[in-house]
């Protein structure tokens, strides 16, 4: 088990996104949206950890100690509102 701190998720759509996306590849994920930054838990014990990184930035919800530039943050949250709403759509 392994928690990383997540930027842009807002609510239970994010999570729902998080969890649907992450699972195939990652396993279970819990997403706690009681603490900020928000953290995930992943259950699984061999994380390769720079793609997780990929795939979190992909769906717009990066790690809080990610290197990015004015863009790239822009860009995370224009994703990371797609992200919550397709999240919200399948919940």
């Amino acid at each position: 088990m392994k928690k990383y701190e997540v930027l842009n998720v807002k609510c239970g759509g994010c999570a729902g996104t998080l969890k649907s996306k992450l699972k195939d590849e990652f396993g279970d994920v819990d997403v706690d949206l009681e603490v900020m930054p928000r953290v995930i838990t992943i259950y699984k014990d061999d994380i390769d950890e720079d793609r997780l990184r990929e795939a979190l930035k992909a769906l717009g919800y990066p790690m809080v100690d990610e290197d990015m530039n004015f863009i790239e943050g822009v860009g995370a949250k224009a994703k990371s509102f797609v992200s919550c709403a397709i999240g919200k759509a399948n919940n």
